[in-house]
């Protein structure tokens, strides 16, 4: 009955809202940012049962999970982490929602802007690693027309 009353249907961590209808685990993966894997560290961090629904967590709990997600880079390995070695400062970072976007969008501002192979096929709106373009990626190259027939004339024999 406690758990009832207790029940909240939006759990924000992160600047996001998850769903409370959903397990803790399912729900943290739709912080842009967080993996499966990355979500089920920090339940285990936090020492939160990952089946449990994220409407029926506590206050502390939720805190906690957010600090966890906040402070990764000092908490998990680096191979966990989605920017490792910064190009700006060589740290070991991991970026949540708007600050990921960010970064990749720079990312592909310096590659166009130093002319890489990949930031000639970014702007070209190609593909950029490497499929090949002959079958597929129509869209990129225009509407193709293929044969066209020639008008039969108003004639009949």
């Amino acid at each position: 009955m406690d758990e009832k009353e207790n029940f909240r249907y939006l759990v924000r961590v992160a600047n996001t809202d998850l769903d409370g209808n959903k397990q803790i685990a399912a729900a943290l993966r739709k912080i842009k940012g967080v993996s499966y894997s990355f979500a089920a560290a920090v339940c285990s961090l936090s020492s939160v049962d990952r089946m449990k629904k994220a409407g029926i967590l506590t206050d502390e709990e939720v805190k906690s999970l957010e600090m966890n997600i906040r402070n990764a880079p000092e908490l998990m390995p680096a191979w966990m982490l989605n920017r490792r070695k910064d190009v700006e400062d060589g740290l070991n970072k991991h970026l949540l929602t708007t600050d990921l976007a960010y970064s990749l969008e720079n990312d592909v501002k310096l590659m166009k802007k130093i002319r890489s192979y990949r930031g000639i096929r970014h702007g070209m709106g190609a593909p950029v690693r490497g499929q090949r373009t002959r079958s597929n990626f129509r869209r990129n190259k225009g509407k193709v027309l293929g044969v066209v027939k020639k008008k039969v004339s108003g004639k009949t024999q």
